[in-house]
């Protein structure tokens, strides 16, 4: 590793922390769907929320709670950097993506989840295609018995980077909108058609959910 390198990795994440705090203290918040989650938060029931990789940035902040939640990062500098920054916002990392250690850290994430702790996923990460969920969190939610929860963030105005998850970040006093889908539950001894058609009805969901966070805070 290079002193560059060694250096992005130290300053970084704690800059990109704070910033994100402030950014977050600026915004006009509302939440839609809150009745889907409310009873397992008051029960203190683990669930497996799902959001796009590319409306992810305000969530660890916005949702930080006091029951630790898991989430992957791949094992390259970029996944570095990301598990540091989530880490400050109390979030518990386990390593790993598709390509690198994939199958252990879904092994990780199922026995968290099976110890009553939450996971959090980007169905479509780390390398897309946007807005396709991938099987791992359906895997993830019938290994582990713990129902998936569809999260959705839109922004108005906001910046939508060049990437391949046409990345969001709200502009300062920007009005934003979380919204919270229905619960989805995998049973244990679903066959491959069914998971996929499940992989099938999350998309389906999350594209929704996201199509209506961006509208509602369009007009706010």
């Amino acid at each position: 590793m290079t002193l560059a390198d060694r250096a992005l990795l130290a300053l970084a994440p704690a800059a990109a922390h704070w910033a994100v705090r402030g950014l977050a203290a600026t915004l006009r918040i509302t939440e839609v769907g809150t009745e889907h989650a409310a009873s397992f938060w008051e029960r203190r029931a683990p669930l497996i929320y799902a959001i796009w990789h590319g409306r992810i940035l305000m969530i660890p902040c916005l949702y930080a709670r006091a029951k630790r939640v898991h989430v992957m990062a791949s094992r390259s500098r970029d996944g570095e950097l990301e598990a540091r920054f989530l880490a400050r916002f109390g979030f518990e990392v386990v390593r790993g993506s598709t390509t690198r250690g994939g199958a252990a850290a879904l092994r990780s994430l199922v026995e968290c989840l099976r110890r009553g702790r939450e996971a959090a996923v980007a169905p479509d990460g780390p390398l897309g295609p946007r807005y396709v969920v991938q099987p791992g969190v359906i895997a993830l939610a019938r290994l582990s018995g713990v129902p998936i929860l569809p999260l959705a963030f839109g922004a108005a105005p906001a910046w939508r980077l060049r990437s391949w998850d046409e990345f969001l970040v709200p502009k300062p006093f920007a009005r934003g909108v979380v919204s919270f889908g229905p619960p989805l539950q995998v049973p244990h001894d679903a066959d491959r058609p069914e998971q996929e058609a499940l992989r099938k009805r999350l998309e389906s969901t999350l594209r929704e959910l996201t199509w209506q966070a961006d509208a509602r805070a369009l007009v706010a």
